[in-house]
This record gives structure tokens, C-alpha cells and sequence, in this order.
């Protein structure tokens, strides 16, 4: 193991590579960030989205990874490694390098399921950091509970969970009073800024579950029953496979905005079509939809549904006044970190092969 992290630091000489022991000199723990994962994490959304899965070869460690979404909606993995297993000395061990390796930015979050050593790690290293709920694990555990109620509620919590708007959230929140108590008791217990976007302490974007770290553990099922070294290469190679059709995808993209965000702003745009507005002044419009009357401010890219500021695209509302004022480009009021050259930023060191054992 001390030889692969020798390796690994010669090829990545500016990456954050760790190894621990035991006091009887045994291998326990392993954290790798490497250099061209780190860099790309600047350029992505500070949401951090960790996870661990068993190992089942010869070791029987677990390989845990913290993992973002960049500005096309593809997952960068940033941080990944082997611990002896998920407990609180293994996690805050994990985050204690993270922190190292990536310091402290902005309104950064760590999204993650209920684990108790997720959580108690989270608090000890990073205590002013939020440790927001994966709302799929939440619900899993609402239909474990309350098994009655479940078939009825799946479809009115996850409405609750994805809401820009707090009045439709107390809407959406009484009717599961009706259905079920216990449930609206539990989910109130969770606390509502663990799962429900609105209530968010900060801006969680569209990450709301764990689904990308659970999509990195899932590409390397076959790799987990291979000896240690041999998996965590099969991850670097994934992640360099990744690396690469990324940086591809970027290089020669001809949108304004990565691809899933684009997507998100073309649907908008034909959202935006016959609504009505009035003005208030040059930034201020009231405009409405569907009987309802939302306030849109231009200089300060709010909306009063919400979606605007915490989407950073240009939402329907501000995209139909924006059209009467003759805007085509709506790029200028969508966060940076979706930006086509920001893409390109995120993927511009290249995660080089290894070299053969024998070298």
C-alpha cells in the first residue's frame, strides 16, 4: 500500500494523498484527492455528497467517496478512499483530510444518508458546515415506519422536499397532517432544513439525495471484490474515463450552459410564453401565472417562487419581462458555475495513467 501512495503522490505530486496505521503497524485507513479532481471542485457548486459501500474481496473495508455534480449535471467525484469500516473515528479521520485538501468555502454542504458517524463526523470537524438529508434515504424510512401511510404520502413528500415556495410547502405540509400524524411528527423531528429545499440554511441546489455517490458505488461493484490496490485503481480509472468525456463534451459543446442546465432554461423559456406582467419600476415587475401574482426583481435575480435565486437560471417569470425589455441572452442571469467555460475549467488538468508495477 505505501508503494501505490508512492506512485500515486509521483504522478499527482499537488494532490492530498493520505495513508494511516495502526499502532501495531496494520493498514486501516486511505484518503485520496487527487490533484485534477481537487481543481475541478472550484469550479462546481460547494455540495458535497458522501457515501460508503462494503468492500467484499480479500479486505472487507469500505470504499467511502465525497462526490459534487458540475455545471452540465454530470457527477465529479473529488475525494474517495478505503476505511476499515463506517464509524465515527474512520469518518471524521475522512473529513479531518478532506478539509486539508479542499479548506473551507462559502456555503459548502455535506448531503448524506441518516448515518449517526456521517453525522457526528460532520459536527466535530466541520461545526458551522450543515449536514443536509438525502430525502430519498428519509423517505425509506418513513415507509419502514409508517408502512399504512406511505402509498399515499410518497407523492405529496416529495412535492414538500423540491419546493421553492413556502406557502406551498404549509399547503402540501397540512395534507399530510390529514393522512397521517406520526408522519408529519416524524418528518418534523428530521427538521425541516435537513430535507426540505425551502427551508434549506443554505442553497442545496437540485442535489436532494445521495443518487450520485450510490451511481460511483454501483459503476464499481465488480471492482469492490478485487484486492485494495486493484480496486481503488479500477476507481481511478473510472473517474479518469469520466474525466475525459467531460472535458470532451465541454471542449466542443456549443450552448451557452452545460447540458442539463440548458435544458432546465429552454423549458423556461417556453414556460414563459402568453404570461402577463405589469411594471413596478425599471428592475421590478409583478407577473402572473395560472392566478397568481409573483414578484420578479431583475437587479437582484430573486423571484418570489423562489425557483430563481436558488435554481441560479432564469426562471419563466423573469424570462417573460426580460423578453418585453427585447433580452435574448439569458445567460448573464444564470450562475457562472454553469457557464460552458467554466466547464471547460473544471476539466482541465487531465488525470494521467499510472505507470506499469514493473517501473
Amino acid at each position: 500500500m505505501a508503494r501505490y501512495v508512492y506512485m500515486l503522490n509521483s504522478v499527482y505530486p499537488a494532490s492530498h494523498i493520505r495513508m494511516h496505521k495502526s499502532e501495531d503497524n496494520k493498514f486501516m485507513y486511505l484518503f485520496i484527492a487527487l490533484q485534477p479532481l481537487k481543481s475541478g471542485f472550484e469550479y462546481c457548486r460547494p455540495v458535497v455528497v458522501v457515501d460508503g459501500a462494503d468492500l467484499s474481496g480479500a479486505y472487507k473495508g469500505t470504499f467511502i467517496s465525497a462526490s459534487t455534480l458540475d455545471g452540465a449535471g454530470h457527477i465529479l467525484p473529488i475525494a474517495y478512499g478505503v476505511v476499515d469500516s463506517e464509524n465515527d473515528n474512520s469518518w471524521t479521520w475522512f473529513f479531518e483530510n478532506f478539509r486539508i485538501a479542499f479548506g473551507k468555502r462559502d456555503s459548502i454542504c455535506v448531503v448524506s444518508d441518516h448515518h449517526e458517524s456521517i453525522i457526528k463526523a460532520v459536527s466535530v470537524v466541520y461545526p458551522n458546515v450543515p449536514r443536509l438529508a438525502c430525502i430519498w434515504n428519509l423517505w425509506k424510512n418513513v415507509c419502514t415506519n409508517f408502512r399504512k401511510s406511505k402509498d399515499r404520502l410518497s407523492d405529496i413528500y416529495y412535492a414538500m422536499a423540491k419546493t421553492y415556495h413556502k406557502d406551498e410547502f404549509d399547503f402540501l405540509w397540512n395534507q399530510v397532517g390529514k393522512i397521517d400524524k406520526r408522519v408529519k411528527s416524524y418528518l418534523e423531528d428530521s427538521g425541516f432544513e435537513k430535507w426540505a429545499r425551502v427551508y434549506a440554511p443554505v442553497n442545496r441546489g437540485r442535489m436532494m439525495t445521495s443518487d450520485i455517490a450510490d451511481c460511483i458505488n454501483d459503476k464499481l461493484k465488480l471492482a469492490r471484490d478485487l484486492r485494495i490496490i486493484e480496486c481503488l485503481e479500477q476507481a481511478r480509472k473510472l473517474f479518469g474515463k469520466w474525466n475525459y468525456k467531460n472535458r470532451e463534451r465541454a471542449l466542443y459543446a456549443n450552448t451557452s450552459l452545460g447540458s442539463r442546465f440548458e435544458g432546465i432554461l429552454q423549458l423556461n423559456t417556453s414556460k414563459s410564453t402568453r404570461l402577463e406582467f405589469s411594471a413596478s419600476s425599471i428592475y421590478v415587475y409583478s407577473v402572473y401565472n395560472e392566478g397568481r401574482k409573483y414578484r420578479v426583481c431583475l437587479d437582484r435575480r430573486t423571484c418570489s417562487y423562489g425557483r430563481f435565486q436558488l435554481d441560479k437560471i432564469t426562471c419563466e417569470h423573469a424570462i417573460a419581462v426580460l423578453k418585453s425589455k427585447h433580452v435574448v441572452d439569458m445567460k448573464p442571469y444564470c450562475s457562472e458555475f454553469y457557464y460552458s467555460e467554466t466547464l471547460r475549467k473544471t476539466y482541465e488538468e487531465s488525470i494521467f495513467p499510472m505507470p506499469d508495477n514493473k517501473d
